[in-house]
């Protein structure tokens, strides 16, 4: 981005890797404006790059009408942060783009001027500009709901309907009739015969869901679970039975009771499977959690962390899973003294950045930059082909994983 005369100059941090949205979002959470000066812009895929410049340079002339100097000058700042910023692009990339930014300072009278640009993995559908005291940010929220992927089968001996959910999006992938005839047998057969034969064809029926389910579910690698629903028992004679491939049954989290089939049966399925849903998220997180845990009591050397110890882990290759936890909060920060002139930049975590003294005087350390570190860690964390797992602090192993630096890695072989 360009520089201003109160921040100096800094990059745009760029995030197209779609493991890096969780920490985005984390980090741009964090930051509230002093006043209206956080500037957010969706650009949808496919729209005019140079309406959206337009409109930008619009907003540049309204704000020259802001009453307080500082809050004029941090806006215009931002507005000529996003202009320059949208001359690197000759046209909106394919999913869109969105662009965060402003006066990130904590400091009355202190301007630090800085932005964010990201061309998501899912499209942008929203167009939207907005100057607050915080970012927009709950389109994004939806993109990393959106990695979390479920398949539903509403069943009964009627018909069928295949889903899948992402995020809060639900598709509709297949219905399907049967020709399961119903209970009463027709005049002239023998109740065993006419059994056998509704029995066969149920159970025709059922292997022709479960290979149309198999056949979408197979091609969605981010699958976390499948919910079975349904008016009737036949569900459970679903889901117990052989119908999916084995590796998806095994990723069957249960069954629920919905009171329609069709489309209208998949919408009643996901919201009775809100607990279904949110204990495959945790039982995921804890399965990670536990493992790293195990390892570390028993010594194995297969399990590192802290920044330092986690980063050169890191580095060399050597960390087969990373967990960040969403607290985790470390900076690489310019520290000046202004009482004899030591000046330092060094790693620190957010809340002691105001506890740093001069080893020299013992003054407090005046603050001169900060630069996220969370980004550039998953970043080598992608070159090293490291799995990454954004941890919670809503359970106690995740507050553990906290108090631990929120970071530790779970390692390929011992060090």
């Amino acid at each position: 981005m360009d520089s201003t005369e109160d921040s100096g100059s800094k990059q745009a941090k760029p995030v197209s890797v779609e493991k890096q949205l969780k920490a985005m979002i984390a980090e741009l959470e964090k930051i509230r404006g002093r006043h209206t000066e956080l500037v957010s812009v969706y650009v949808p895929a496919g729209f005019n790059l140079t309406k959206v410049v337009d409109q930008i340079r619009s907003e540049q002339s309204t704000a020259q009408n802001i009453k307080s100097k500082s809050v004029r000058k941090n806006v215009l700042s931002a507005l000529e942060s996003i202009t320059q910023h949208l001359k690197l692009y000759k046209q909106t990339p394919e999913k869109g783009l969105v662009i965060f930014a402003g006066n990130v300072s904590d400091k009355e009278g202190v301007a630090d001027i800085e932005l964010w640009a990201l061309e998501p993995h899912e499209p942008v559908r929203t167009r939207l500009y907005r100057c607050d005291q915080i970012f927009v940010l709950d389109p994004l929220k939806e993109m990393v709901r959106e990695r979390e992927v479920y398949g539903v089968i509403v069943v009964d001996k009627g018909d069928a309907a295949i889903g899948m959910l992402r995020g809060k999006r639900l598709d509709m992938l297949k219905r399907m009739d049967s020709i399961v005839p119903g209970k009463t047998k027709a005049g002239g057969w023998s109740a065993n015969r006419y059994a056998r034969i509704r029995e066969g064809l149920l159970n025709d029926f059922l292997k022709k869901v479960g290979e149309v389910a198999t056949s979408n579910f197979k091609q969605v690698p981010e699958l976390i679970g499948i919910i079975i629903a349904g008016p009737g028992p036949i569900k459970e004679d679903f889901a117990e039975g052989d119908f999916l491939e084995y590796t998806l049954k095994a990723k069957i989290l249960g069954t629920v009771n919905t009171a329609y089939t069709g489309e209208y049966g998949l919408k009643e399925a996901v919201d009775r499977a809100e607990d279904l849903i949110a204990e495959a998220s945790v039982i995921k997180e804890k399965r990670i959690l536990d493992r790293f845990f195990t390892e570390l009591e028993k010594d194995s050397g297969l399990a590192v962390y802290g920044l330092i110890q986690t980063g050169e882990a890191l580095k060399a290759g050597n960390v087969e899973t990373l967990l960040l936890s969403e607290a985790f909060d470390w900076v690489r920060t310019g520290f000046e003294c202004k009482n004899c002139g030591f000046k330092s930049e060094k790693i620190v975590n957010r809340g002691q950045i105001d506890e740093q003294r001069c080893p020299e005087c013992n003054s407090r350390l005046a603050v001169t930059s900060e630069k996220e570190i969370t980004e550039n860690i998953i970043r080598t964390a992608e070159e090293m082909n490291t799995k990454v797992e954004m941890i919670s602090i809503e359970t106690q192993r995740g507050e553990q994983l906290k108090e631990l630096g929120g970071i530790a890695g779970i390692l390929r072989f011992k060090a």
